[in-house]
């Protein structure tokens, strides 16, 4: 989608880009015209190397034999990052070789790119907002408020038979006041780089592309979500696509493997486990409350009231005390009650008091662990906190909750 003048220059550091003539080319020579970060970084006359621009990621490749391992677009100049210094001066020639499997597939996601904005813009009225290219899957947002799963497939189905009908991608070069057609203005003057898909596209661009669209391969659009009020559409073409779909019939496979089912069967039985699942868990917590009301009143029943009507239960939990809260509220909701729940693997506090005593749990409970350096509160019924000192299971720890026990009263 990135725009570009042409790489012709005056600038003697001008780095003549020879992708944008023939994206092919994967074997060049060179000169080279400076070197940078003790020679890991190397500028060079011309380069077939693509820099990371417009969304498109940058080539691999070998310069000299050298791994590159990025390429950065410096304006006039490329830069190329290798993975050791090169070790030839300014003025000498390398070889370099364009790791073309990478090469190729960006080709194929770029035109595939091309195809599917121009597809959206002219059949459903979504001008393309922004693009993604990623090393694994690439995005093209749109800007549809919705896209549902029915017109995705219908838009994967059209952008297969447009890619099928194996239209021309040409590459020319047009004044930026004179270009027509455009599907979208350019900003730039000069030269325009314009790439046209026959009868269907043109744009300014700079990237890499297929001859014709027939090599974009296969298109296969994963999914469609709402992002900022515009619709991100999710894409693979061509080999990344058939290795995608691949890895998701895998996934399925195994996925269906335990459960004794073919893997079209999966997204039913899932769905059926879910709704059991969901049941279960309904059930055990109701089983839990029950449980937790029965053993709220033997505890009830076995404290002794203190000498303001009181019944103050301890509680000492290995866990969280949270896991105990529904047992405390179960206990307070008797009346006369008060409960305190401490752990002395985790330092965890809460306090719970029924609502015709007057004990005000966050209140009381924030000043007590403020006492021993500990921090909590909550609401006058139900409060939570922690105290510190000493490791997990500490003596230390355990003498720390009971003196904050008994600050309360338990």
């Amino acid at each position: 989608m990135s725009e570009s003048s042409t790489a012709a220059s005056d600038a003697s550091s001008a780095t003549v880009r020879l992708y944008y003539d023939d994206a092919t080319l994967s074997r060049f020579s060179a000169i080279v015209t400076g070197v940078a970060d003790e020679g890991r970084v190397v500028y060079l006359d011309r380069s077939a190397f693509y820099p990371t621009s417009g969304g498109q990621p940058h080539d691999l490749g070998w310069l000299a034999d050298i791994p590159v391992v990025d390429v950065v677009d410096e304006d006039e100049r490329v830069a190329h990052r290798l993975a050791e210094p090169l070790g030839l001066p300014t003025g000498a020639m390398v070889v370099g070789q364009v790791d073309m499997t990478r090469r190729f597939d960006h080709m194929q996601q770029h035109t595939g790119q091309h195809l599917l904005s121009a597809l959206l813009a002219d059949r459903y009225g979504w001008p393309t907002v922004s693009v993604h290219f990623g090393d694994v899957t690439s995005t093209v947002d749109v800007a549809a408020t919705e896209v549902t799963p029915e017109q995705l497939v219908e838009i994967e189905q059209r952008a297969n038979a447009l890619a099928l009908d194996n239209l021309e991608v040409s590459v020319s070069y047009e004044d930026a006041e004179s270009a027509s057609g455009l599907r979208k203005a350019s900003e730039r003057t000069g030269t325009l780089r314009i790439v046209t898909i026959d009868g269907l596209d043109r744009s300014a661009c700079g990237g890499t592309h297929v001859a014709r669209t027939g090599e974009i391969g296969a298109v296969l659009l994963r999914r469609a979500e709402r992002t900022r009020g515009h619709t991100r559409i999710e894409f693979v073409c061509g080999h990344r696509a058939v290795q995608r779909a691949r890895l998701d019939a895998e996934l399925l496979t195994r996925a269906a493997r335990p459960l004794s089912a073919a893997p079209q069967d999966v997204p039913v039985l899932v769905e059926q486990m879910q709704q059991r699942l969901q049941e279960l868990e309904r059930d055990l917590k109701r089983t839990a409350l029950a449980l937790a009301g029965h053993e709220a009143l033997a505890l009830w029943n076995a404290a002794t009231p203190g000498a303001d009507g009181v019944r103050r239960v301890r509680l000492t939990v290995a866990g969280a005390v949270k896991e105990s809260e529904a047992l405390a509220q179960q206990l307070t909701a008797r009346g006369g009650c008060a409960v305190l729940v401490t752990s002395d693997t985790v330092g965890g506090v809460l306090l719970a008091s029924a609502a015709d005593v007057s004990i005000d749990a966050g209140q009381q409970l924030r000043a007590a662990l403020q006492s021993v350096g500990g921090r909590g509160g909550g609401s006058p019924r139900v409060a939570q906190g922690a105290v510190t000192g000493g490791g997990e299971g500490s003596a230390n720890l355990r003498e720390t909750l009971d003196a904050v026990a008994r600050m309360l009263g338990f």
